[in-house]
């Protein structure tokens, strides 16, 4: 031990006997000799300090075998910790007797009791109820009882703040940076939803050793992630962003959370699910790639898991639409290229599906939604053999980006373009990617018919329900598969909320036919999709817009 910390025998006996005797007479002879003696009992806890910092937990209990004894005598005295350096001194020396990576049963115990010390410290039970001599002292500090207890919680805090930063500082040129930093987070657990803990907290996540391996513990790692979930605590998206990469269970957790409040709490619209979104930051952490990534393998796993469920998609989509728009916000300086968000080989058709549809005029949308299909076709249905997995591939990126769908079918109501093989395609991709057994080629036969049958009555004088329930009876009869159905239902929605003559039918025709749907989920994806699109600004037909939001949240009461 070096010369300038060693704590005289003598020395720790006497404050040791002073203790137990604090602990014996009444309260007001207890406070009376605190202080009395208070400034030598500073003095003697700062050598104490000193002394112990040099040790781990196993060689200060063999170099002071009645350390514990001492300190949690001295916790549990309110006129001890009353003052502020002893309560600071206290903390420090809590914080060197803790082991981070506790190496046999005598530090596994230590840990716990000074766990009970700290709680003991923020408890107001601990210390503004146990009699009326320390009410009356908490008095004569010029306190009332909550306000000593607001101002005990933030001295603790600071102290354990000062301690954190000036430790940070030392541990950059020594070899036990990881135990010493590991030991210091995993205290700090219990202060975690306390007033004024940013600071402490956001220091330790800014903090990144030397080395490869975590430097902070995983317990208090959970802890923060599972404050912020909880919205118990609110830290800066910086320090939010660093706990995410460096964590993966907490990031996965938050992905896993977030995507099941949506699906089991059922938004109104898009809006308020993409109002949720944000409300997580998920979408602004993703603008760092390996953040992006991680959520994007959920929503893969989501989807495979589910066969492709409406509401994960959906969810999928606007994520990806808070995102685009988190974006282009993001300073330039800071932006990664689209190549670190998807894979490489479909870079350009990323960088295509990257348009805004709003930013084009209804000309440049058309040859848009072209170009979108004639680059997946080339990809999906090139000369080269492409394996189940790419084509997989190609198609979940253009799920993230199913607006473009949306549009497309919606193109193939109002268009007067002759040519719109290429919108059915891109449809028939979206709803069935795979060709085997020709289900595609099938898909895209149907659409044709229906668009075919839907263009016949919308030059009808007086359409009525009955004709469009006898295109999807028509369909219906065949024995569709199912997302071959769903695409037939998307032209109609797309008919009936998108054309003059469908739109005077809407209301009729939604009241009736959709409400006794057999594929309600889906159903109703759909149309909050649809909504969506007809609540954009400069879209016609608006007024569908309350009518299709109130449908929608009859339909998910009935699921």
């Amino acid at each position: 031990m070096a010369e300038d910390s060693e704590v005289p025998k003598l020395s720790f006996q006497f404050w040791l006997n002073k203790a137990l005797e604090w602990g014996q007479i009444n309260a007001s002879e207890s406070q009376q000799d605190v202080c009395l003696h208070l400034p030598e009992l500073q003095e003697f806890l700062l050598q104490i300090y000193r002394a112990l910092k040099h040790m781990n937990c196993t060689k200060a209990i063999q170099e002071f075998p009645l350390i514990g004894q001492l300190l949690g005598r001295l916790c549990w005295n309110p006129f001890v910790i009353g003052y502020d350096e002893c309560q600071k001194i206290l903390m420090w020396c809590l914080y060197c007797l803790y082991s981070g990576e506790p190496q046999n049963p005598v530090e596994l115990k230590a840990n716990s009791w000074i766990q009970a010390s700290l709680c003991h410290l923020l408890s107001f039970s601990g210390l503004g109820d146990q009699s009326t001599d320390v009410t009356n002292f908490i008095s004569t500090l010029g306190f009332t009882s909550a306000d000593y207890y607001s101002k005990l919680t933030k001295n603790v805090i600071l102290s354990v703040t000062e301690l954190c930063s000036s430790q940070l500082k030392v541990f950059n040129n020594k070899q036990n940076v990881s135990s010493q930093v590991k030991s210091l987070s995993l205290l700090c657990v219990p202060l975690i939803t306390l007033p004024d803990v940013v600071p402490l907290l956001e220091t330790l996540l800014s903090y990144r050793g030397d080395g490869s391996q975590e430097v902070l513990h995983s317990e208090f790692l959970e802890a923060v992630n599972g404050a912020i979930l909880q919205k118990k605590i609110s830290l800066s998206e910086s320090a939010v962003l660093q706990l995410w990469l460096r964590h993966l269970p907490s990031l996965e957790k938050a992905v896993l959370q977030t995507l099941e409040n949506l699906i089991t709490s059922q938004p109104r619209s898009l809006e308020d699910m993409a109002c949720l979104i944000k409300s997580s930051f998920l979408h602004r952490a993703a603008c760092h790639p390996a953040v992006f990534r991680t959520v994007d393998e959920i929503f893969r796993n989501a989807l495979l898991e589910t066969d492709g469920a409406a509401e994960v998609m959906t969810v999928m989509q606007v994520f990806t639409q808070c995102f685009v728009q988190a974006y282009h916000e993001n300073n330039k300086q800071h932006k990664f290229p689209l190549k670190a968000y998807f894979p490489h080989r479909l870079h350009s058709l990323a960088m295509t599906f990257f348009k805004c549809p709003s930013d084009l005029p209804a000309t440049a949308l058309h040859r848009h939604l072209n170009l979108i299909a004639e680059m997946l076709r080339s990809v999906a249905e090139g000369q080269g053999i492409i394996s189940h997995q790419d084509l997989f591939d190609i198609w979940f990126l253009f799920i993230h980006f199913g607006e473009w769908a949306d549009i497309a079918a919606e193109q193939l109501m109002v268009s007067q373009a002759e040519s719109s093989g290429a919108l059915l395609w891109l449809l028939a991709f979206y709803h069935q990617p795979s060709d085997e057994n020709q289900q595609r080629t099938r898909a895209m036969v149907e659409a044709r018919s229906v668009c075919e049958h839907l263009a016949t009555l919308s030059r009808t004088q007086n359409i009525s329900v009955t004709d469009l329930q006898t295109v999807i009876n028509s369909k219906t009869k065949i024995k569709l598969p199912g997302s071959i159905h769903l695409m037939v239902l998307h032209l109609v929605l797309s008919f009936v909320l998108f054309t003059p003559s469908g739109h005077t039918i809407a209301k009729e025709f939604l009241d009736h036919f959709v409400v006794a749907s057999n594929e309600l989920p889906k159903v109703t994806g759909l149309l909050t999709r649809l909504a969506n699109r007809i609540n954009q600004p400069g879209m016609k037909y608006q007024s569908a817009g309350m009518m299709v939001n109130d449908l929608i949240q009859k339909l998910k009461c009935g699921l």
